[in-house]
């Protein structure tokens, strides 16, 4: 069954507002030049703000950070990093992982997909030992795996290994083709971010609410149904409009009261 819940801070905080806002699950964005030895650290205090507060976290992120570096070798301190965010998911209960690959411009496509793959595996073994998925975010935040061409060179390698989709990422890259890409490739959605975006011409304008932006998210929600998606929907409030004050409470509410109705309870 899909879930409702919002990309938050990994503070009592955040689970607060999370738990305030009438949800019951988080996504933890633990990105590039975060210290994972503090995130193990913040184990106990997880576990506790998610009773307390009656909120689970449904994802841990990991943005940014490279792989591997320029003459192809896996970059053992990330990689280590990676198994420590993939214990304090197990620990905590979290089931899913997301992460990416950089790319070197100087070599060619299939280089890449090899690199990436050897590191993916990596990843996805280790997780599957925790009981943890691992998925590669589709932005160019320093990642390559993040289309469909990436996604049939590098997937078919790793078994297990999903996406994270987010369709405003479609539509800014310029394709705008995410019916199409949510329709052949929900199989392997592992998170799914709610975030609406509007590009006017070839001007991407704002990322606003979703239910105020110009995605279809009722063929969207009919798609995920078809092919039997029942993860995570996470909110991501982006723009500087709406991330701050009682405009981004009532934004994140909007979006809220939008999608929440299309999601079967059971």
């Amino acid at each position: 069954m899909m879930t409702l819940g919002m990309i938050e801070h990994w503070s009592e905080e955040g689970f607060k507002h999370i738990a305030d806002l009438g949800m019951h699950y988080i996504e933890l964005d633990y990105n590039n030049g975060n210290d994972p030895d503090k995130l193990v650290e913040l184990i106990p205090d997880l576990k506790k703000w998610s009773e307390q507060y009656d909120v689970k976290v449904g994802a841990i992120g990991r943005w940014g950070s490279d792989k591997i570096d320029a003459e192809g070798n896996i970059i053992e301190e990330e990689l280590n990093n990676t198994y420590k965010i993939l214990d304090v998911c197990a620990e905590i209960g979290c089931p899913v992982f997301i992460t990416g690959v950089n790319y070197n411009e100087e070599q060619s496509f299939e280089w890449n997909c090899d690199k990436a793959v050897a590191v993916l595996s990596k990843a996805v073994e280790y997780g599957k030992a925790k009981g943890v998925k691992v998925c590669c975010y589709n932005c160019d935040w320093n990642n390559f795996v993040r289309e469909p061409k990436a996604w049939a060179a590098i997937l078919t390698q790793v078994d297990g290994l999903g996406i994270k989709y987010d369709p405003s990422h479609c539509i800014t890259a310029g394709t705008g083709r995410y019916l199409e890409e949510i329709n052949d490739w929900a199989h392997k959605f592992h998170h799914f971010h709610i975030k609406g975006t509007i590009v006017i011409g070839d001007d991407h304008v704002d990322d606003p609410p979703a239910g105020l932006d110009m995605i279809d998210w009722r063929q969207i929600m009919g798609l995920l149904y078809a092919h039997k998606y029942d993860g995570m929907l996470s909110i991501e409030p982006h723009s500087a409009v709406w991330r701050s004050g009682a405009q981004g409470d009532w934004g994140i509410t909007l979006t809220k009261n939008y999608i929440e109705p299309m999601i079967f309870k059971g």
